[in-house]
């Protein structure tokens, strides 16, 4: 049953996307960014933690996901480290997953071969 409300949900906020992208003259940048602060003002007022624990990651994978965690890592770095936390938290709420991303990226273009022909 978690597959599918991961299923269910993911596929709701891709979809939001797709008809941002079919009937406004919205670039894909400009939703893109839309989705992140959505996550984060979803997830500052306490909307978004409560859908991930629905849908799990259906929820937490998106770049709505990503903002919920931006809010989550600085509310609670303010919470221990005060002001500096505004500055610290999502960067380290966010570490893991961008290390991963850039690792996995650099070993994708290992591994592949540029088609580019010289």
């Amino acid at each position: 049953m978690i597959f599918l409300k991961a299923f269910l949900i993911g596929g709701a906020i891709c979809a939001a996307g797709q008809l941002l992208i079919d009937f406004t003259k919205l670039t894909p940048a400009r939703i893109l960014t839309g989705y992140v602060v959505a996550g984060v003002i979803l997830g500052a007022i306490g909307v978004y933690r409560p859908l991930i624990d629905f849908a799990g990651a259906g929820a937490a994978v998106p770049l709505t996901g990503f903002g919920n965690l931006i809010a989550e890592g600085v509310r609670k770095s303010v919470g221990t480290d005060g002001a500096l936390g505004i500055l610290t938290g999502s960067i380290t709420a966010g570490a893991a997953g961008i290390t991963a991303a850039v690792v996995f990226g650099l070993a994708a273009s290992l591994a592949a071969r540029s088609s580019a022909r010289e």
